[in-house]
């Protein structure tokens, strides 16, 4: 089990190492040429920082069903403007990339195939069409490379410290 103090790559997925990947993730997003503009549109500046509550919840849900996360990840997907299948994998390449650099191989792994089933959903939710092809399988795509870890912003000592984890390694 991870110290709350320990520094990436982090050996257990709790509160606080969900917290840090979402906003080292977010940090990133807001910086991507291709997906800046979009989250731009989707998220106002003052509302970011209910945005990032909802994603350690959702992500917390996901990764240590925990329950906390209470939404509908289609309906919001579906109000948003610019949003097309293709952005899906840049999503991912993000993501996949972030939690590289923050966990042990095994974890990040973990990350990786519960994104990419949610991606899949997503995408097949917002854009399937039964008589149209469809592309690639995002849950089958090879493994990304890691980027360099000194890409990733890292959280402070003190936010990692303040927040009590829910363990699960």
């Amino acid at each position: 089990m991870a110290s709350m103090h320990d520094a990436p790559p982090f050996t257990a997925i709790t509160e606080a190492t969900i917290v840090s990947l979402v906003d080292a993730f977010y940090a990133r997003v807001r910086h991507d040429p291709v997906l800046r503009p979009l989250f731009e549109r989707a998220i106002a500046e003052d509302a970011w920082p209910m945005h990032l509550r909802k994603m350690y919840a959702f992500w917390s849900s996901v990764m240590l069903t925990s329950g906390r996360y209470k939404g509908d990840p289609v309906a919001v997907h579906q109000r948003v403007d610019g949003i097309e299948p293709d952005l899906f994998a840049n999503w991912l390449d993000l993501f996949e990339a972030t939690a590289a650099q923050l966990f042990v191989p095994s974890l990040a792994q973990e990350f990786a195939t519960k994104a990419r089933r949610i991606a899949e959903s997503l995408r097949l939710a917002l854009f399937f069409r039964p008589n149209e092809p469809w592309p690639t399988d995002l849950r089958h795509r090879p493994p990304l490379a890691a980027l360099d870890r000194a890409d990733v912003p890292r959280p402070s000592a003190r936010s990692v410290r303040s927040r009590r984890p829910a363990t699960r390694a």
